[in-house]
């Protein structure tokens, strides 16, 4: 999986994102000003959606950093 091709997507789940707010693999995510369930909602839809993975509520609350989805969604792609 290319790693900045998700963390693109991911940027991409958030309306109002400040443009230098820089995102990469070791940002916790839950700490960025615009994170809340609907993005979590939006975070699950795009793995399943570009990776045909499922995700859950459970998984997400048990990331801390970017790297930490994108292991798991690796781990289950097919």
């Amino acid at each position: 999986m290319d790693s900045q091709k998700f963390i693109e997507q991911f940027k991409e789940q958030f309306d109002f994102l400040e443009d230098d707010v820089v995102i990469d693999s070791k940002t916790e995510f839950k700490n960025l000003e615009d994170w809340d369930s609907l993005v979590a909602l939006s975070v699950i839809a795009m793995a399943d959606e570009h990776y045909d993975v499922k995700v859950s509520g459970d998984d997400i609350r048990g990331a801390t950093i970017i790297q930490d989805l994108i292991d798991l969604i690796s781990s289950r792609v097919k």
